[in-house]
C-alpha cells in the first residue's frame, strides 16, 4: 500500500477516534495489501500512528483497505464485518467490542 493511503488512514482513524474515551488497549489496523495503522489507547484519549504489519498489539484487526474506510466513515456496522468475514480479529474480543461502540 502506497504512503499515501497509509497517511489518510492514520488521518481518518485519528479523526473518528478524537475525543474517545481510553480504550484501555492497543489496536493494530492491519491492511491485506499492506501497510498498518497503530492506536495507543491505554492513556487518554487514543493516539493514532501508521503501524507496522505484525507489530504486536493486545487486539489486531485485519481487513483490506476499503472495509476500514467503510468502518470509519461508519458505512459499515463492525459487528455485521466480523460475521461476514470481512474482518478477522486476533486478540482481545473485548477491545474489539469497546472499539466498536466508538465506530
Amino acid at each position: 500500500m502506497d504512503a499515501q493511503k497509509i497517511a489518510k488512514a492514520v488521518e481518518t482513524a485519528k479523526d473518528k477516534l478524537s475525543g474517545a474515551d481510553s480504550l484501555g488497549a492497543t489496536i493494530l489496523f492491519e491492511f491485506k495489501d499492506g501497510g498498518a495503522v497503530f492506536v495507543d489507547g491505554r492513556g487518554g484519549a487514543p493516539e493514532v500512528r501508521e503501524g507496522t504489519p505484525g507489530e504486536e498489539a493486545q487486539c489486531v484487526i485485519r481487513a483490506n483497505f476499503d472495509t476500514f474506510k467503510e468502518l470509519m466513515d461508519g458505512e459499515l456496522n463492525p459487528t455485521v464485518a466480523f460475521m461476514t468475514g470481512k474482518i478477522k480479529i486476533d486478540g482481545s474480543m473485548g477491545v474489539a467490542m469497546k472499539l466498536a461502540q466508538i465506530l
